[in-house]
Formats: structure tokens, sequence, C-alpha cells
């Protein structure tokens, strides 16, 4: 027997649920917060039948019997059972005897009929679950704007405010910093020294204890600067991957300090770095006239001393780069004098030469120097006293 499907009329005791101030908020989403409002409708419908389920508590009850009615012309939201119409009831949900349905129409066994359900049964409940999906969706806009926002800071530094220092239990050492991170244009200098605006939004995010200068320590309210490496959603609400550890901090500080950076007269080549210790930082320029090596130190070592005042006292070795692979290992093991290189291209190892007495500035301290200069250079160097092979 074919199928039709009549629809109740609504009575006089339909009022809506809330309609016209829930349109009124998603007029104002839509202007404010740019979400469409049919991305909301869709939100508040699954929402909607989810809270249709749980009232009638059956697992059978689904899409294909409730219907969500969103008029937006009368400003109204109205919800309809769906039942199919039979000779003898067995699911109340979801089938209305043929008796019952010819009540208000004509019907056949087979057809479906829709039963307005009451607002005086729903009108609390989506109302709370309206007021549940705006704010859901005003956090969401404002976390993909927050991500959009800062997407364009990966790989840069930002300034970040210590809000709470985590310690472990059982050991009393900190852990993972707590920081909230401000827009740059929207800060102020308070009374306390800490910059600040009324009314500024703050995202919270997390030094982990593995991205921090090992023997660094900080204060609540301390202002730092942290390297971005990541920018993504996570179920937890961490939106950035914080670091004051990785060899890109160094990169972007002193970029924020040499001007022939900025312009692009000098470039970094590559870094080396152990956190808290030392670091190699090879330079170039591309003009002759601009010493890469000065650039970076600046008069009295004030750029240098910038960034190495921001990473705790970090020593820091400014190195020329240069094409000849013998030249560039002999400045990466400064401060020791090099006597000569022999490069192997095809192990990708070298041996370098050096007097007796530099042989161990040349290692450095438990083989740091050495360390360093070959991650610097990606060769394995193989130091050696002079004379010897």
């Amino acid at each position: 027997m074919k199928k039709r499907t009549a629809r109740s009329k609504p009575g006089s005791e339909n009022e809506g649920l809330g309609g016209k101030e829930l349109f009124a908020a998603l007029k104002l989403l839509e202007d404010e917060k740019k979400i469409p409002q049919e991305y909301m409708l869709e939100k508040l419908e699954a929402a909607l039948i989810g809270a249709y389920k749980r009232e009638y508590t059956n697992e059978k009850a689904s899409h294909e019997n409730v219907r969500v009615v969103f008029d937006r012309d009368n400003q109204e939201i109205r919800m309809f059972q769906i039942k199919t119409v039979v000779e003898n009831v067995e699911d109340s949900v979801a089938e209305v005897s043929v008796y019952e349905a010819n009540i208000s129409g004509s019907y056949r066994v087979g057809d479906t009929c829709e039963f307005e359900i009451k607002p005086s049964a729903f009108r609390r409940l989506s109302a709370q679950t309206a007021k549940q999906i705006i704010i859901q969706a005003i956090r969401e806009a404002e976390r993909n704007s927050a991500l959009q926002e800062y997407e364009s800071k990966r790989d840069e530094i930002i300034t970040v405010r210590v809000r709470e220092i985590e310690h472990n239990p059982d050991t009393g050492e900190s852990g993972d910093v707590i920081v909230d991170i401000v827009p740059d244009d929207s800060e102020t200098e308070s009374d306390d020294g800490i910059r600040r605006e009324e009314n500024e939004e703050i995202t919270t995010a997390r030094l982990p204890k593995i991205e921090q200068i090992p023997g660094e320590t900080y204060t609540e309210g301390q202002l730092l600067k942290v390297y971005v490496m990541r920018v993504s959603p996570d179920p937890q609400g961490q939106i950035f991957n914080l670091s004051r550890r990785a060899p890109g901090l160094v990169k972007r500080l002193f970029e924020l300090e040499v001007p022939e950076m900025q312009s692009g007269i000098v470039v970094i080549k590559g870094i080396a770095r152990e956190a808290g210790s030392r670091t190699k930082v090879s330079v170039q320029s591309r003009d002759e006239s601009v010493d890469p090596i000065g650039a970076c130190i600046g008069q009295h070592s004030s750029r240098i001393n910038s960034v190495t005042s921001e990473l705790a006292g970090e020593k820091i070795d400014i190195i020329a780069y240069s094409d000849d692979m013998a030249e560039y290992i002999a400045a990466a093991l400064a401060p020791a004098v090099i006597d000569s290189v022999k490069v192997d291209e095809n192990s990708h190892g070298c041996k370098a030469y050096v007097a007796e007495d530099q042989l161990s500035l040349a290692i450095g301290k438990e083989g740091q120097n050495a360390r360093l200069a070959a991650r610097l250079t990606t060769y394995k160097i193989d130091i050696k006293i002079t004379g010897t092979d």
C-alpha cells in the first residue's frame, strides 16, 4: 500500500520553542562572531533530537521519527513526532493505531503522520539546549579565530605571561608552566609592571617541562619570549606547542635584534643548540661590505647580550659560514685554533688537526664543542693532534 505523509496542524497551544529569542541570538552571532546561522541551526537540530531521544528513553527513537522545523518567518521552532500507522501498536514511540490517527485525519495502515510535540513538554529543555549550543559555538568560533590568528605565528616568537607553575606533588620539583598569551597590540602597562589591557582576550597555553631551558626558573607574572612550534586544536584545549629550547627561538631572537637580518643582508645558515648551556650560530652576509659576525654581536656586544639575557645567560658562538667545508668546520670548532681539516665527502666525515694545547678546547667540556660543531656542519668530526694520523 502506498505510504502518504500528513502533518498535524499546529493548534492554539503552540507557542514555539523560544524562537524569537533564539533567532535574535543567532542573528547576533552571525553579525558579531561570523558564525553562519545554518551552521548553528544544524547543531541545534541535532541537540534537540538528542534531547527528544533522552526524553523518551527509547533506543528506537531516531532521526526517522522526529522532525525539527525552524520557521524563520514566524520565528518559531517546532518539533514533530513521525509515526507509522499500524493495525496493532507495538512501539508507542514510532507507531500509532489507525483509530488514533484517523481522529484528526484519514489514514491507512502504512501511512505516516506527524504529531506536534507540545511546547510545554520541551520549552525549558530546548531553551537549555539552545543556550548550551550557543555557548559552545561561541567558544568554537573564538577558538577558530585564535587558531587563524596564531597560525601566522608558527615558527615565530610570541610573548607570554606566566600564570602558574605546576609542581610534582611527590618531589616538589617544578613542572609545566601555564602561561597567558595576550595579543601584541592589546597590552598596556599597569602599576605592578605587568602589561595588560582592560577586557583583553587571553589564551592560555602550556610550556612543557621538556621544552623549558634547563635550570631556568620562573615566577608568576613574569614575561617570557617563547617559540611557537605548532598551532593545532587539542581535545584538552591546547592550541599552542611552545618551546624555549628550540633552536628557532635563538634564530628569531637574533632576527629581532639585528637590523641586517631584518633587511635580508645577513642570514642565519645553521644553528646547533644545547639549551641553557651553549649555542653555535653560523651566519653569512650577502653584502661583502657587511661583517655578519660583527652585525650579530653589535656595538659593545649589545645585540648578542640582548639575546643571551633572554636565554638566561646561555653562551653563543657566532661563526662565519663558508661553502668551503674545511674552512667551515674549522670555524665551527672555535674557540679552538684549528691547524687543518681533511674532509672525506664519501663518508661525510673529516679529520680536524689541532696543536696539543688546543685539543681539550676543540673537544670541549664533556665533548660539547665538538658535538655542537658536528651538528652545525652535519659532518662527523674526528679531532686529532697535528702530526698524528
